[in-house]
């Protein structure tokens, strides 16, 4: 029997996926003469974990009314090959831990995904825990490239003590860490613009992209790239008509976006979105910004900050 390709077709979550939103998304960045897109917020997790994080994601959704239908739910190998298809050169493997003794597993796994798909980012978390200092050093050492930390679903302070030779670390090292610490979709603890503030005041050197540009507090996440050279934010679901109806971004902030070309940086929740992936880039090119603030924010922006 003729083996099935992700480039022909095939079946997930009640829609068909074919090469024409490949081609689509191609024609994006081959528009604007781009060698591909760099995708800073992408998941690739263990099987176990990735299944519980989408079932966590239809309950929640469907607990708050949303409809939230993983638009990639597919075998690790189809999901590679499908972000290749679209010309996605480099992309992380965001994961991160919910409990303590979790984080030190997971980057494990992570170092040994990156050593088998060499164009993923070799990705890292932690968890305020006793030793997280150790295996933040040692995963930096093995050769992590991001990292990334989830206030919302970890529920945790990264203000705690515990977490303050990690910050020292990163810092140290210049590697960027995703934080998801915007209130969006649901507001958590420890969500928000000020724990994560006062980590950066006493941090200043950090290097942060924060995910979902800081959704929905923007205006305070627009301000803390402003004045941190260090503060980046990602376009994880923003623009779109999905995070617009819980969280729409203010049209009196566009401007802003305009001044923040060189620290914006391509972002998507792949996997895990309720939409197709070229939603996101056309939420971008709707905005009207132009096509070098596209070039920067799809491509040139990573480019220069992971020294790809």
């Amino acid at each position: 029997m003729r083996r099935r390709r992700v480039d022909e077709q095939h079946w997930q979550t009640g829609r068909m996926v074919d090469l024409s939103e490949a081609r689509a998304v191609s024609d994006f960045w081959r528009g604007l003469g781009l060698p591909g897109l760099i995708d800073v917020h992408t998941h690739f997790m263990p099987a176990n974990v990735l299944a519980k994080v989408w079932d966590f994601l239809d309950g929640s959704a469907a607990a708050a009314g949303l409809r939230w239908p993983i638009a990639y739910r597919l075998p690790e190998p189809d999901r590679l090959a499908l972000l290749r298809a679209f010309g996605v050169r480099r992309f992380s493997a965001l994961l991160y831990p919910h409990k303590p003794d979790m984080a030190g597993w997971l980057n494990g796994w992570a170092a040994e995904f990156a050593a088998r798909t060499p164009d993923a980012l070799h990705s890292a978390t932690f968890f305020p825990e006793p030793g997280a200092g150790e295996y933040v050093a040692a995963a930096i050492a093995a050769g992590a490239r991001i990292f990334k930390a989830h206030l919302q679903v970890g529920g945790y302070d990264p203000r705690d003590d515990l977490l303050d030779p990690v910050w020292g670390h990163l810092e140290q090292s210049g590697i960027p860490v995703v934080v998801h610490c915007g209130s969006g979709p649901t507001p958590g603890r420890y969500t928000g613009p000020a724990p994560i503030s006062a980590v950066l005041a006493r941090h200043p050197g950090l290097v942060m992209i924060v995910a979902h540009l800081g959704a929905p507090e923007y205006s305070d996440f627009l301000d803390l790239a402003a004045r941190y050279p260090g503060v980046y934010l990602d376009t994880t679901m923003a623009f779109t008509e999905f995070l617009s109806r819980i969280a729409p971004f203010p049209a009196g902030l566009r401007p802003r976006l305009a001044d923040a070309a060189a620290k914006i940086l391509l972002g998507s929740d792949f996997p895990n979105i309720p939409y197709p992936y070229l939603t996101q880039v056309r939420a971008l090119a709707e905005l009207g910004l132009g096509d070098e603030w596209l070039r920067d924010v799809c491509y040139r922006n990573a480019a220069r900050l992971l020294a790809l």
